[in-house]
């Protein structure tokens, strides 16, 4: 079964859209408050880090090669980027712009080492 999105082709306005739908639907606009958002981001990056604990290094690498372990991690990883999309629709934030701003001022802050290092 191909998917109706992928990473290849897909624009964030119309994952938001889709993220949006799905609220809307179930009714679950009164829910969806910038705060909820914000925390249901950070209970579902937990639950993703679940996925991890107590694993080693080697073992965390390997997850991607288990499908039942890579299926279980990329759910916490759609459940994280939905609310993220949430968050973004409810507070008009465009995402790639502000990936594309932070980029700037990260390598700013961590400029690339100099050939001497």
């Amino acid at each position: 079964m191909t998917p109706a999105f992928s990473d290849k082709h897909s624009v964030i306005e119309e994952l938001k859209r889709a993220a949006t739908q799905f609220v809307v639907e179930r009714n679950w606009q009164s829910y969806h408050t910038p705060k909820n958002l914000a925390m249901s981001v950070a209970i579902e990056a937990a639950e993703l880090m679940e996925c991890f604990q107590w694993l080693t290094v080697e073992e965390s690498y390997a997850v991607k090669n288990d499908p039942e372990k890579k299926i279980a991690v990329a759910d916490e990883i759609a459940d994280v980027f939905c609310y993220l999309l949430n968050l973004c629709d409810e507070l008009d934030v465009d995402l790639a712009a502000e990936l594309e701003r932070k980029m700037k001022k990260n390598a700013i802050k961590y400029p690339l080492p100099s050939r001497n290092e």
